[in-house]
């Protein structure tokens, strides 16, 4: 199988792990979830959160009682507990690790926080618990990459990292390729 159509693969949608979320984050707060609530939250009408809820509770993540109150399946907790922690997780590292702005990286870690595998999200956790860490080659490295500019100028015969084309990002409006 070709890796892109893996995508299809994920347990639920962008959307979906949203209402997922939000009924979690919900029953934390006010101990009830109703689809007004999370279609409140969530800023869509009534009728799109029903969609969605009507496929969650589908496959069993979400139940709804007969006073049209929502929680929670045991798996869906389970689901929107992951995707949390993988939100933050990721956002931690793009903002301790490579710097990134933490509203940029909030948005960044938004899109892909339910699209990480259990086993990156764990090893993203185990190298930021390296890099807090006190031991002294810490120090030395984050000093190190804090300083670290590319030189390959997308010669990639000299870059190893780059393969058959230069991957210096480049800048949207220009094309241009960004100095790091």
């Amino acid at each position: 199988m070709e890796v892109w159509k893996t995508f299809d693969k994920n347990e639920i949608t962008h959307s979906a792990a949203h209402h997922l979320m939000t009924i979690y984050d919900l029953l934390n707060k006010h101990g009830y979830a109703r689809v007004t609530d999370v279609a409140r939250s969530l800023e869509i009408t009534r009728g799109s959160a029903s969609i969605t809820l009507k496929a969650l509770k589908e496959k069993g993540f979400v139940k709804e009682d007969e006073n049209k109150f929502l929680r929670l399946s045991e798996h869906g907790e389970q689901i929107s507990h992951s995707i949390q922690q993988m939100r933050q997780i990721f956002k931690k590292f793009l903002v301790i690790v490579l710097g990134v702005d933490p509203d940029q990286a909030e948005i960044d870690s938004c899109k892909i926080e339910h699209l990480l595998s259990l086993e990156t999200g764990n090893k993203l956790f185990r190298f930021l618990k390296f890099l807090s860490s006190e031991r002294p080659e810490v120090n030395k490295f984050t000093k190190a990459f804090a300083g670290f500019k590319c030189t390959c100028s997308g010669n990639i015969e000299t870059c190893e990292v780059c393969d058959t084309d230069c991957l210096m990002p480049t800048t949207p409006e220009s094309g241009k390729q960004k100095a790091k």
